[in-house]
């Protein structure tokens, strides 16, 4: 639901340390699928200020994920780092106003103190010591941190759209760090001056945030700005319900798009972890903007089932999907497979073979192994079950169909399945006595769309050729 009048802006905010996790990406998709839904716009933040750890090619894997996706932001995206000053300029203003000071706790302190938090069970954090001292007691050679003056008293609520209203306890929060001593800000600081000079309306982000809410917002008032809507979705569990992970298999995008997974697929998948619309499963880009909405998303995690995708993705291929987006999807994977790249001709028969080819995929791996037939050299490999169907008897029965498809002048499917049905009726035979030694022949498997159809793909020549090699 949206609460206010004011045009909808969402934010996605990657931090560039690796690819783009899957569940990053279902974030992205909600975020998106929430501005288009309300006429709002998206927009996305790189937020960069761990300059160890953030790289180019992490920045560049995010965003070949999130285009392959289909999910551009609709403005200039934003680089935290570059708006350090910025972040630096509003901690100044709190210093000036009494809302932040200058901490010069050692290092070997801040380990005391949390021990001493642990052994007497409060929590381990800052305790808050340099809160109130004058800077004149502070020790000579220190650059020290900026710490928040965070409320110690009363409570913070958090009206959050999906996890309903969340409340802490001030007196649970210490003074966290905005400025670091080398006069850095710390991630904290940045989210918020960045979300406020974004224009963000709503912050729609993983409940992995939700402890951070509380602190933010406590900071967002002090500085006197509108608090944004939060919505925080639950996180994606692997199969086994523990949170996804390495051991759980593909993390990234990268890698679904590698095993051959479409793009709409994936994201229909997505979009049902952890939102419903009735019984609904097969829910187009477009209908999924009509429908989506926070109410619909629920409070416990998802688990990731790879099998439910894979056969969503099926049926993206057999019932969504184009022949022309379906060819060059698998294109990559047949032309790695074959070693070489397709001719235009080739191309156009791999486009010409896709409607009965795709019927037996699941994903564009599989399409690209279905293809493989049709452009492989000669003498084809004949698996091992294909080659029972190549006995001696069945090296006969080749020859004389050879010299029946021989005779064909109008070489298309129907003209070919009509002179297979005449042979059989004349040999007296039934019809697999044919069909199987002619499929192992012509692609070397014993299984294979039709015949006839099969026939009309590889072109006279071909299957005249391929036919001959084996009888």
């Amino acid at each position: 639901m949206v609460t206010q009048m004011k045009k909808v802006v969402t934010r996605f905010a990657p931090s560039p340390t690796g690819f783009l996790h899957i569940g990053g990406a279902r974030t992205a998709l909600f975020n998106w699928l929430f501005t288009r839904h309300h006429g709002g716009e998206f927009r996305i933040r790189v937020e960069d200020t761990d300059r160890k750890r953030s790289t180019d090619e992490a920045v560049d894997a995010i965003f070949e994920g999130l285009n392959w996706l289909g999910l551009k932001a609709d403005n200039e995206v934003v680089f935290q780092y570059a708006n350090r000053e910025r972040h630096a300029e509003i901690v100044h203003k709190l210093l000036a106003q009494g809302k932040a000071y200058r901490c010069y706790s050692s290092k070997e302190e801040l380990t005391e103190m949390r021990e001493t938090a642990k052994a007497e069970g409060r929590p381990l954090g800052y305790d808050g010591r340099w809160r109130d001292r004058d800077r004149s007691e502070a020790p000579e050679g220190v650059d020290p941190v900026i710490r928040f003056k965070a409320p110690k008293e009363g409570q913070t609520l958090i009206a959050d759209l999906v996890q309903g209203d969340v409340i802490t306890q001030n007196e649970q929060l210490d003074d966290m760090i905005l400025l670091r001593a080398d006069g850095s800000p710390t991630y904290m600081l940045s989210v918020v001056v960045d979300d406020y000079d974004m224009g963000v309306t709503h912050v729609i982000r993983g409940d992995d945030h939700l402890t951070n809410a509380a602190r933010q917002a406590q900071l967002i008032l002090a500085i006197g700005w509108e608090l944004p809507i939060y919505a925080h979705i639950p996180l994606i569990h692997g199969p086994d319900g523990a949170k996804l992970s390495k051991r759980h298999g593909a993390l990234g995008v990268d890698a679904y798009r590698d095993m051959g997974y479409l793009p709409d697929a994936l994201k229909n998948y997505l979009l049902r972890l952890g939102w419903g619309h009735g019984d609904d499963e097969v829910i187009s880009e477009t209908q999924a903007i009509e429908w989506f909405d926070l109410d619909g998303v629920g409070k416990s995690p998802s688990r990731f089932d790879f099998t439910k995708l894979e056969n969503l993705n099926g049926i993206y291929m057999r019932e969504t999907a184009s022949d022309q987006t379906l060819a060059n999807g698998c294109l990559p994977f047949l032309e790695q497979k074959l070693e070489r790249s397709l001719t235009d001709d080739e191309k156009a028969t791999l486009q010409n073979a896709l409607g009965e080819l795709k019927n037996r995929a699941k994903n564009l791996i599989d399409l690209a192994d279905n293809a493989a037939f049709l452009f492989a050299s000669r003498p084809l490999i004949i698996i091992p079950k294909a080659m029972k169907a190549l006995n001696d008897d069945a090296k006969v029965v080749l020859g004389k169909i050879h010299s029946q498809l021989c005779e064909v002048s109008d070489w298309n499917k129907d003209t070919l399945q009509s002179t297979i049905e005449k042979f059989v009726e004349t040999e007296e035979i039934g019809f697999g006595k044919v069909a199987q030694p002619l499929r192992a022949a012509l692609t070397g498997s014993n299984v294979s769309p039709g015949i006839s159809e099969v026939l009309d793909w590889l072109g006279k020549e071909e299957s005249l050729t391929r036919i001959k090699d084996q009888h």
